[in-house]
């Protein structure tokens, strides 16, 4: 179904405008920001009373476009241990070459927020709450079944989003690459946790890999 059309006109002024903010910064006045838009200040602020509210558009657009990205990219695989990594590499390749968009909007909710800004935080997270329980189940099924290593469920999925967090964050405050980071990730933290099947069982997939996008 269509979205409706002011719908529509919001959300794709509220990521046109993310774009501004984040250029010019959150203290831009509205009527700048409404000029660089193309549009009247009446109309800007008929969509969006608050930048708060334009922050918070485009970053549920933003989690709602990486979380199809990447559901699509972990269901190539089965073991719980390779959609784990999956995970990791698949949104680390979505943020590619724009770590610095989500930062800000994440930082930006924090300035403009005011009262409601843990409100949209967490929102935010609860994107995700439903991924993060199913890799919580996987790896406890993988235990339960033999071809996982008994470990700390929660803690191991902790650990991902840990590591997707600070290798996001790296990306855009530091210059070393992260590939070694994540290939050691895999091969000290992940690998160890997988269990091969016995000799003359049907073969698992291969352990996936971070793939460097082509170059342009």
């Amino acid at each position: 179904m269509a979205r409706p059309r002011d719908v529509e006109r919001s959300r794709d002024l509220a990521l046109r405008a993310a774009v501004v903010l984040e250029r010019e910064g959150v203290t831009l006045p509205a009527e700048q920001l409404a000029r660089a838009l193309g549009v009247k200040r009446p109309t800007l602020l008929y969509h969006f009373p608050t930048y708060a509210s334009i922050v918070e558009v485009a970053l549920a657009e933003l989690l709602a476009e990486q979380a199809l990205f990447v559901a699509e990219r972990v269901e190539r695989h089965e073991h719980p241990v390779d959609r784990l990594f999956a995970r990791v590499s698949s949104i680390l390749e979505f943020h590619r070459g724009k770590e610095s968009r989500i930062l800000f909007l994440t930082q930006a909710i924090a300035v403009t927020g005011g009262a409601r800004t843990l409100a949209i935080l967490q929102g935010a997270a609860a994107v995700f709450d439903e991924a993060r329980r199913d890799m919580v189940a996987r790896v406890e099924r993988g235990i339960a079944s033999g071809v996982v290593r008994p470990c700390d469920a929660r803690a191991l999925v902790s650990l991902v989003r840990a590591v997707i967090d600070g290798l996001t964050v790296q990306r855009v405050t530091a210059t070393e690459p992260i590939e070694p980071v994540l290939t050691l990730f895999w091969e000290e933290v992940l690998a160890p946790l997988k269990i091969e099947p016995p000799r003359g069982a049907p073969s698992r997939p291969a352990r996936p890999r971070a793939r460097r996008p082509a170059r342009r």
